[in-house]
């Protein structure tokens, strides 16, 4: 997944192992103190086979001017990615709820 060039809409595109581009939106980047790196969970707003919107992350180095997106290798990290991404989940109910 290289030339992923990030746009100012929070949008991405990556090029699949079939050489067919692919936009991607960021959903949320995340910086671990306790591992030194960063994270991002983003989708390409596909649905699995429950309906709902299908989620990667990955580590990728912020500095970099077009990133390489890395696998996240740990059951500790993927567990951090889930606990944020539940959390916003849930903050995201309880904003549809207020309205």
């Amino acid at each position: 997944m290289e030339n992923n060039e990030v746009k100012q809409d929070n949008t991405f595109t990556i090029v699949n192992d079939d050489g067919e581009e692919i936009k991607c939106e960021i959903l949320f980047t995340y910086e671990d103190e306790k591992t030194k790196k960063n994270y991002m969970a983003y989708t390409d707003n596909t649905l699995d086979e429950e309906g709902n919107t299908k989620v990667y992350a990955s580590i990728f180095n912020p500095k970099e001017e077009n990133p390489v997106l890395l696998p996240i290798e740990t059951d500790e990290e993927w567990k951090l990615i889930e606990g944020i991404l539940s959390s916003l989940s849930s903050d995201e109910n309880q904003t549809e709820k207020a309205e």
